[in-house]
């Protein structure tokens, strides 16, 4: 029995990972290679999905529409973060308030924000034009410009995941050891200086994972684009995960969205390592 006790322990995790993680990612991987509706039984096509999948147009498209939307939103997430968290590391008057307040919008439903925000951006009856009617400037279609919708669902992702980041780099900024700002003041060292070759180096693991989350959570862009916009104006906010969503759920071409969707991950992948050795690199 004392035998078997290691195996029948870990057998409830290696149960769940065979369930749920390994046959779904060798399902998949099989499915890539087969035409399937749901409906019929799956036909073996080989690599024709492969070639579709190299001449779709509009996948590509939204696999850049998803690199504009992270061009916007990683950096505005990352300086926004540092920068608020740098002011709550401070000795501030209501730090425990203002901290909870900025994590606030992250636990509310994306659902829910999404919407607040759709009012706020209305084109007519949103508060942000109503505001630059008011001082005698012109509306702006932020969701109905293909220029700038994008960039406008960029703003609202940094403004509803910034406080889950604000605690990463509080917790990293909180681990840095006192005495080397006090050795850099004996030194005549500025704020600047502190920060460059102080704070920022030691944090740098903290900002590798804000990096990485960011990413992740930017290709995976969904809620936003398809309440506030459903892709539109001319696909310009259509993310890649709302097409491989539109292939496997409107269209049941199952086999052909595992092909983006496999696709996708190594793209996934592939960005992520070039920005570990970049973060590493520079910081």
């Amino acid at each position: 029995m004392k035998k078997w006790m290691p195996y029948l322990l870990v057998s409830p995790y290696l149960l769940h990972f065979s369930v749920f993680v390994a046959f779904p990612v060798v399902f998949s991987v099989v499915l890539t290679f087969h035409s399937w509706n749901i409906i019929s039984p799956m036909k073996y096509v080989g690599l024709a999905n492969y070639r579709h999948l190299i001449h779709d147009r509009l996948f590509w498209q939204a696999v850049w529409n998803t690199v504009r939307f992270l061009i916007v939103h990683i950096p505005l997430q990352i300086l926004v973060a540092l920068t608020l968290a740098e002011l709550l590391n401070r000795t501030v008057r209501g730090a425990s308030f203002f901290r909870a307040a900025f994590f606030l919008p992250v636990i509310v439903s994306g659902v829910v924000v999404t919407i607040l925000w759709q009012q706020l951006l209305s084109y007519n009856s949103g508060i942000l034009n109503r505001l630059l009617t008011t001082v005698g400037m012109a509306r702006v279609a932020w969701l109905d410009d293909p220029a700038v919708a994008m960039y406008s669902i960029a703003v609202m992702a940094t403004w509803k995941n910034v406080g889950l980041y604000i605690i990463l780099f509080l917790v990293g900024l909180q681990s840095v050891p006192v005495q080397l700002y006090e050795a850099a003041d004996l030194e005549g060292a500025t704020n600047w200086q502190k920060f460059r070759y102080i704070t920022l180096p030691m944090i740098n693991p903290t900002i590798f994972t804000v990096v990485v989350l960011s990413t992740i959570g930017g290709f995976s862009l969904f809620v936003e684009p398809y309440i506030m916009t459903e892709g539109g104006p001319m696909n310009t906010t259509l993310s890649a995960v709302m097409y491989i969503y539109r292939q496997a759920f409107q269209y049941y071409h199952m086999g052909y969205s595992a092909t983006l969707g496999f696709c996708f991950a190594l793209i996934i992948l592939f960005v992520v390592i070039i920005q570990r050795r970049y973060v590493e690199q520079e910081v």
